[in-house]
């Protein structure tokens, strides 16, 4: 724990994707997790770049992460349907229909007592139809400030106009953290508004050498030749870890600093270090 009592402060991975992005992220918690009092990610892509395996769940908490965020890929290894309702540590978008297995929200209880609620939540611009988020989240939001004040939102869209607007409805409504996801691309905004610390894009974390974590000439021929093709996770030397830290008063829940971390790993140089 490194929270002084006042302060927590919370580390935010952007969507880990495939092998590289796990083990990145391994890699990156090994030296850091200490530095933390509280660490979320966004697993969507984390299996194959699409959906969450139970194996790789069991993976991902063994590296330290406290909560996992998803998005609108969670579903897409149907064996989440047979262990999403007792994984404790993980989302779904809040704003699926009544009745959908898991939990779109959850708090979390500290070492030190201090109470951390984490909502997750899908866009509709250009996405696939789901329940809208503004009603919904407006009131579970308002639920969850009767039992604390720390309130984080991770909201899984596309646009990004859809994302600043439903950042600033979160923040009147008493929002401490607002992380966009989904685009997988770090946007270079991160600032404080109304007391809740706002990014539009966390990024991603895995292979750069890409597109969005993804092979480049599946990408490319999905582009040119307009024919589906099934999407392989991209495959290099160099990883990278995309990130955002929030540190948030324990007591008012308001957002007091907010960083972006983005940082390249060559998987080479590792390697030349270990025969060293």
């Amino acid at each position: 724990m490194t929270g002084d009592g006042k302060t927590i402060k919370i580390l935010f991975l952007g969507d880990l994707v495939g092998r590289p992005g796990r083990f990145v992220v391994r890699d990156f918690l090994k030296k850091q997790r200490e530095n933390y009092d509280f660490i979320i990610a966004n697993v969507e892509n984390a299996s194959h770049g699409f959906g969450l395996t139970e194996k790789n769940y069991n993976e991902i908490s063994e590296y330290g992460i406290d909560c996992m965020t998803s998005g609108n890929h969670i579903w897409d290894k149907r064996e989440i349907l047979n262990y999403i309702d007792k994984a404790d540590r993980l989302v779904r978008p809040f704003n699926y229909p009544n009745g959908t297995p898991g939990r779109g929200s959850k708090v979390f209880e500290l070492d030190n007592g201090v109470k951390v609620a984490v909502i997750n939540a899908l866009g509709r611009v250009f996405m696939a139809p789901v329940d809208s988020q503004w009603e919904t989240v407006a009131d579970e939001i308002k639920r969850l400030k009767e039992i604390t004040q720390i309130i984080i939102v991770d909201f899984h869209a596309e646009a990004t106009a859809e994302k600043i607007c439903f950042g600033r409805f979160c923040a009147d409504l008493g929002a401490s953290a607002f992380f966009g996801t989904h685009t997988h691309v770090q946007t270079a905004d991160e600032q404080i508004v109304n007391n809740m610390g706002y990014i539009t894009d966390a990024g991603f974390c895995g292979t750069s050498d890409g597109v969005i974590g993804m092979e480049y000439n599946t990408s490319l021929n999905r582009f040119t030749t307009c024919i589906p093709e099934r999407y392989e996770v991209a495959d290099g030397n160099v990883v990278q870890i995309n990130a955002v830290e929030v540190e948030i008063d324990s007591t008012s829940g308001h957002a007091a600093a907010i960083k972006r971390i983005f940082c390249y790993v060559d998987e080479n140089e590792k390697e030349e270090d270990n025969e060293k």
